[in-house]
């Protein structure tokens, strides 16, 4: 790494975001406040650096999650403060858990004003920990450009991760900044042993029921095609991760059926397995316990190999592996085109996944935090163009708008359609508002059962007792029903409502051929 100070001695501020360049980062998340206002300022003084206003933190870190799932490549974020970094913590958190790159970056007071204990005064530290696998104060002005450099390393992995910089005011003032170069990375991904290898291939030779778990990296094309050579060949099951970070999928790429949210249908999945591989995953639990049910999916009996793990090259180990058992080339699964014709009638869950899957266009990318009304979805959209597919990583609902915000900014030559529940979209519905300003080109789906369904399901399956009338209100939208339509227009998005399976299929196939975001409400039945 290589530091160059500027002879018109730049300030910290301007020194970050001049490193923050060099080292491929160029787009900036943020709602900043007064500690980050020399941040802001510098953005005239570097014009490479794109900076994205969200009117919430929570809004600038689910984008931010979006970008880097989309770009191969991580944003900055620019948060105000403990309070600031708080109020985004919950999309950090499902971006620490998707192993995404973020490079967070948190203002704070100056460091002669810290000892006083101003109103938001906090301890930084210890709230970016929580989320944050690196974490630097920087304590001087001609260090902050060096600082910066090791931030995007340790977010860039592998494998991703939330690199988190807390930045004072005065460091970020004061002039004597140095642009550095980019930090030596932490080097490719790790290929798997060939112990390893040797002893997943005695498995799958071995005549026993074995399963393959794909995440992370593994559900890009090569380690579908490797992965879907392998069942072929040896009879394994093949299956995704509940919530991946990123889906590719579609016709002409080998299908994966994803592992269940509910406990014992995942168990059905898993049942009778011998062997349990795993790739760039980790082996299954439930996702809450349950009294009386087991916590660990894995089947008794049946030994977990971790063929490559989060930060491993899980596709090269999946294609080395495939060549060990003599996996033919031309032996993966493709799937093949076919949508399904458009719905008509009453509107529902299922209708609004049958228009979705009639109409997706050619490279779309799929925010999908639908929750219980997205279920038919990813069957009735297989056979689509080929597509990219980003869910709720972590559980922290409120991500699927901002993720839609993010991709929709890395990627403006392809269409975004996100999939929201209702509940979930009330958490960072000013997303609306950023993409509005940005012109990005993302349909949003709002599934408005008015009631948070999932939740209405749970309160069964973990064994509450006598849940009545003052519970279940506790779990219902409605009183007063939420109009999505007048949200989004006071956002600055145009939105429509639909009613019938017919209008929504209208709806969509016109908010699709227009440029810049659009709402639909589609008014649909609880499948709860």
């Amino acid at each position: 790494m290589t530091e160059t100070t500027d002879p018109t001695a730049i300030n910290g501020a301007q020194a970050l975001i001049r490193t923050l360049v060099a080292c491929g980062v160029d787009t900036c998340f943020t709602n900043p406040g007064t500690s980050e206002m020399h941040f802001v300022a510098a953005l005239d003084a570097v014009p490479e650096m794109r900076g994205v206003l969200g009117l919430f933190e929570g809004v600038a870190t689910g984008a931010a999650d979006g970008y880097a799932r989309m770009a191969e490549r991580p944003a900055a974020t620019l948060l105000h403060l403990g309070p600031g970094l708080g109020n985004g913590l919950a999309n950090l958190h499902n971006a620490r858990k998707g192993h995404v790159p973020v490079v967070n970056i948190v203002g704070d007071h100056a460091t002669y004003h810290k000892q006083y204990d101003a109103q938001l005064e906090s301890d930084i530290e210890t709230v970016a920990r929580n989320v944050s696998a690196w974490i630097r104060r920087s304590g001087a002005t001609p260090a902050v450009g060096r600082d910066a450099a090791e931030a995007v390393a340790a977010a860039v992995g592998p494998p991703g991760q939330v690199a988190t910089l807390i930045l004072p005011a005065d460091v970020s003032w004061s002039p004597g900044g140095a642009v550095a170069g980019p930090a030596e990375p932490a080097g490719p991904r790790a290929p798997a042993g060939a112990d390893v290898v040797d002893v997943v291939a005695k498995a799958l030779r071995s005549g026993e029921p074995v399963g393959l778990l794909l995440g992370g990296t593994a559900l890009r094309e090569p380690g579908l095609v490797a992965a879907s050579r392998l069942a072929n060949a040896t009879g394994a099951r093949l299956v995704a991760e509940t919530f991946p970070t990123r889906l590719e999928r579609g016709a002409g790429l080998p299908p994966i059926d994803r592992l269940a949210y509910l406990a014992e249908f995942a168990s059905a999945q898993l049942d009778g397995l011998r062997h349990l591989v795993v790739v760039d995953a980790k082996a299954p639990v439930s996702f809450f316990a349950y009294p009386g049910k087991d916590s660990y999916l894995v089947p008794d009996g049946c030994e977990v190999h971790t063929l490559a793990a989060p930060g491993d090259d899980g596709a090269a180990a999946l294609e080395e592996l495939a060549e060990l058992v003599g996996a033919p080339d031309n032996a993966a699964t493709r799937q093949p085109a076919d949508r399904p014709d458009l719905p008509t009638g009453a509107l529902t869950a299922e209708a609004v996944a049958r228009a979705l899957g009639a109409l997706l266009p050619e490279g779309a990318i799929v925010s999908d935090e639908g929750n219980t009304s997205s279920l038919f979805a990813p069957a009735l959209t297989a056979g689509a163009p080929r597509h990219d597919w980003l869910t709720l990583t972590g559980g922290a609902i409120g991500q699927g708008m901002p993720v839609a915000t993010g991709a929709a900014v890395a990627c403006p030559d392809r269409q975004v359609v996100n999939l929201e529940a209702d509940g979930s979209a009330l958490y960072t519905v000013q997303s609306l508002w950023t993409q509005a300003r940005e012109g990005l080109d993302v349909v949003t789906i709002v599934f408005n059962n008015r009631s948070y369904a999932v939740l209405n399901m749970e309160l069964n399956r973990v064994g509450a007792e006598a849940a009545g009338p003052r519970a279940k209100d506790l779990l219902d939208l409605s009183r007063p029903d939420i109009d999505f339509v007048a949200i989004s227009q006071g956002l600055g998005v145009p939105a429509v409502r639909a009613t019938t399976a017919d209008e929504l299929a209208d709806q969509l196939r016109r908010a699709l051929a227009e440029p810049g975001p659009t709402l639909i409400e589609a008014v649909v039945p609880s499948i709860m």
